[in-house]
């Protein structure tokens, strides 16, 4: 096992200790109406995460087929959380002010710096940067050692099953991408471009990395699908700017993550953070000004890109 290797395994053991803390709250929770199917649904997760690699696959197939099952027959159930009374927020808000923006901005810059010059691998940054925000958290807020496992364990139940939609939905970027699906739309589309007609074309790839991204939940996922179906044989093959029609290609995609519940992370996890009374709202907000962005991203490519 290499350093990289073992860093990460190191960051998803802490995940998964999340989830198994998030189950036990469950279980002690005697009021929970479905404690039982609550607890087991963040077992799994935890058993997955921690000792995934050394499973046969089938078993995390199942595992995942299992945690599917329990969320589709909603089975799922926030626990009871104790949380500060609104004046203990203020009054800790009041103290603090603008200073609970650094570990935030501490997070993001780390990072940054982590994928950048330390060799652990990008996708270790992440966790080194949120190690660090957390050791300044701590300092900036003298909060009791408990805290981080406290409000991190009611933060993950507060989100809830739609947490982990970002690693299903790669997955399933993946899966489409080995499958063939670019190829397939390739043969659909042929019928919808006439021969030459280059803003066509264009429109129905943006539209597409629109579509399939409120499909998938993950623009990087539709990128690959769409184009090795559209983008590459309709608008590179025809002479197109392929800096511009990746670059742009991709930006209409997140056109598509401001429509889609499937965006879970930028979509339905800061309502359920909110607690607002509609969990769509923020989609909702954000409709028309992605529907305005998908046109400009067709204008522009066909201006930018021959």
């Amino acid at each position: 096992m290499t350093t990289n290797v073992a860093i990460a395994e190191f960051f998803y053991c802490i995940i998964a200790l999340i989830f198994l803390l998030v189950g036990v709250k469950a279980l002690r929770d005697k009021d929970h109406p479905k404690r039982i199917s609550t607890a087991l649904f963040w077992f799994i997760l935890a058993f997955t995460f921690s000792i995934g690699p050394y499973l046969p696959a089938w078993i995390t197939g199942v595992c995942v087929l299992a945690i599917a099952a329990l969320t589709a027959a909603n089975r799922v159930v926030q626990s009871k959380s104790d949380v500060p009374t609104e004046e203990q927020s203020r009054s800790h808000a009041d103290k603090i002010g603008y200073k609970i923006f650094i570990p935030a901005l501490t997070l993001a810059f780390v990072a940054v710096l982590a994928a950048t010059f330390l060799p652990f691998g990008a996708n270790n940054a992440i966790g080194i940067s949120a190690a660090v925000a957390l050791a300044v958290t701590y300092a900036l807020t003298k909060a009791p050692a408990k805290s981080a496992v406290v409000d991190g364990t009611r933060l993950m139940d507060n989100v809830g099953p739609v947490g982990i939609l970002p690693q299903l939905l790669a997955a399933l970027g993946a899966l489409f991408t080995a499958a063939g699906v670019g190829t397939v739309i390739a043969k659909g589309v042929s019928v919808l471009i006439p021969e030459g007609s280059r803003l066509i074309a264009v429109a129905v790839y943006c539209v597409g990395m629109a579509l399939f991204t409120i499909i998938m939940g993950n623009g990087f996922a539709a990128f690959s699908v769409i184009t090795v179906g559209i983008g590459i044989p309709f608008l590179i093959m025809q002479g197109a700017n392929p800096v511009v029609v990746g670059a742009l290609g991709l930006t209409a995609g997140y056109c598509g993550t401001l429509l889609t519940p499937m965006a879970a992370n930028f979509n339905i996890m800061p309502a359920a953070l909110l607690e607002t009374k509609n969990k769509y709202v923020i989609i909702q907000s954000q409709a028309r000004v992605a529907l305005v962005m998908l046109g400009l991203h067709i204008i522009l490519m066909y201006i930018l890109a021959f």
